[in-house]
């Protein structure tokens, strides 16, 4: 018997991070993403590029050194350009390929070792 589930309206990734104000400047600065809300008392912020949200909390680092293995999936509006600008950056990142699963894609890890996938489907 099938029971009708509540629509989810969005989904937000909560990193935990060994500093809040280190992730926050390597997402301002390498990935262009903009900070929407910050509590320095928390060690906590939103951050937001587009449409899309990421929270970064330092509270939540129950276990620092632990290493990290989650990987998050960012879709830009145009793969190359995106890449373009993160190079420009500063930030040292591989070239563009095309994966098996037909994404052009690059793949870097943040200061805490979170996973950054980024790319786009190929038509």
């Amino acid at each position: 018997m099938a029971t009708k589930s509540t629509k989810l309206t969005r989904l937000i990734p909560m990193l935990p991070v060994k500093s809040m104000p280190v992730s926050v400047e390597f997402y301002q600065k390498m990935l262009g993403f903009s900070i929407e809300e910050r509590n320095d008392e928390w060690g906590w912020a939103m951050l937001c590029l587009g449409d899309c949200r990421l929270m970064v909390d330092q509270s939540l680092n129950a276990f620092p050194e632990a290493p990290r293995q989650s990987i998050i999936y960012l879709y830009p509006e145009d793969i190359d350009k995106y890449h373009a600008q993160v190079r420009r950056s500063g930030l040292h990142i591989p070239d563009l390929k095309v994966t098996f699963y037909g994404n052009k894609e690059f793949r870097i890890v943040d200061p805490d070792g979170n996973g950054l996938w980024i790319g786009q489907p190929i038509s």
